[in-house]
């Protein structure tokens, strides 16, 4: 990616899909070109914490509701130290930020992080246009530099960029050091989370609970996650292809091999699908936004959720499975399109989610897992007090 940063309210910009669909509007954020895949949210809100969630890394944001940047940005909703998105696709930009927490326009915080943009298309015409064909590989061009380049030399760039689908990338996002989060309160619990692409809610939802979490690498062996001593292990959310994350996978099957009380959000619920023998797959077009209605099989409760992911696990819905690790079964499926949205073990304490109750953006129906996890290491510990 290649950036500057002068005139960019006024800069042409063209928006080049890899099927050749064109859109041409104006510069927002920075000026330069960027690559991605494209993928829409429908989040009407939310958008600080979008652009910084490690899950959105290599993918070109689509927002499909018009106005975007009216609340500013501030320096408490990030969900992590910078933008991940590799590109931002606007309406109608605010032109002035009005909301007291706001510290400074989001046209100034992608300027300051490099991040291209385009505005002024119409994003329901592209929104549609996903759905109808898939997330595909796009491009962004604005600037001066671009203006007469011919619409199939853009189109050869943007071909020329790497699919999403093989993509390994939780690596590229996750901490490169051990850290801790403190429990809020008096200690509970400790727990180890896997950091695939961690969103910084999810720990403060787990401290909000008595828990100490020690937050590793994505590099990290069952070694390193039983050197802690943990009550319970989690894995995160994160970017790219689960088929890839063969290291992951491994690590969680040392963790169910003990038996270890075991949660897992988005992408650590595509990696318990494969540690449990399920296949994985790309989606069309995938769930991104905040209001997407899930049901909890347990309880039969509905519950409107907050979505980012392109890859799904591939379980029988209607049928309790056999693996290596006991029972396994679906508990969770989206109302939209029966997309397996969480699992389950019968024989030892393990389930996951493909959607994020940390609700960082998005509704807070969800927000009893991180209580149903404290449950399980609960009985746990007290089952281990008897023996």
């Amino acid at each position: 990616m290649t950036t500057s940063t002068r005139g960019a309210a006024k800069a042409p910009a063209v928006l080049v899909l890899e099927d050749g669909r064109i859109f041409r509007g104006r510069a927002y954020g920075a000026v330069g070109e960027t690559f991605g895949e494209a993928v829409f949210s429908t989040g009407m809100t939310g958008y600080q914490e979008t652009l910084t969630d490690p899950s959105y890394h290599r993918q070109v944001v689509v927002m499909t509701a018009p106005h975007v940047g009216n609340t500013g940005v501030n320096d408490e909703d990030p969900e992590s130290s910078r933008i991940w998105v590799a590109g931002y696709v606007v309406r109608d930009p605010a032109r002035v930020p009005s909301n007291w927490r706001s510290q400074r326009s989001l046209d100034e915080e992608l300027v300051k992080q490099g991040v291209v943009g385009i505005s002024g298309i119409d994003t329901r015409a592209l929104t549609r246009h996903l759905r109808e064909r898939g997330a595909m590989r796009v491009g962004i061009f604005s600037g001066e530099a671009w203006v007469g380049i011919r619409d199939e030399a853009l189109l050869a760039k943007v071909k020329s960029q790497p699919q999403m689908k093989g993509a390994n990338l939780s690596a590229e996002v996750a901490t490169k050091e051990a850290y801790v989060v403190p429990a809020i309160g008096e200690k509970r619990f400790t727990v180890v989370a896997v950091d695939l692409g961690i969103k910084g809610m999810t720990p403060h939802r787990m401290a909000e609970r008595g828990i100490e979490v020690h937050v590793l690498p994505a590099t990290a062996t069952v070694e390193d996650v039983y050197a802690v001593d943990p009550d319970g292990v989690f894995f995160s959310n994160g970017p790219g292809d689960p088929a890839t994350a063969d290291h992951a996978v491994s690590v969680m099957q040392g963790v169910l091999a003990r038996k270890t009380p075991l949660f897992g959000i988005c992408f650590g619920n595509q990696i318990l699908g494969r540690a449990l023998g399920f296949g994985t797959y790309k989606l069309k077009y995938g769930h991104r936004g905040i209001n997407q209605p899930v049901q909890d099989r347990t309880t039969g409760k509905v519950e409107i959720t907050a979505h980012n992911h392109g890859f799904a696990v591939d379980a029988p819905l209607d049928k309790v499975s056999e693996t290596a690790y006991g029972r396994a079964e679906v508990s969770h499926v989206c109302l939209n399109d029966n997309v397996v949205e969480g699992l389950q073990l019968l024989d030892q304490p393990a389930f996951s989610v493909q959607y994020h109750p940390e609700a960082a953006a998005g509704p807070h129906d969800a927000a009893y897992l991180f209580d149903r996890f404290t449950s399980l290491m609960e009985t746990a510990l007290m089952e281990a007090e008897r023996a």
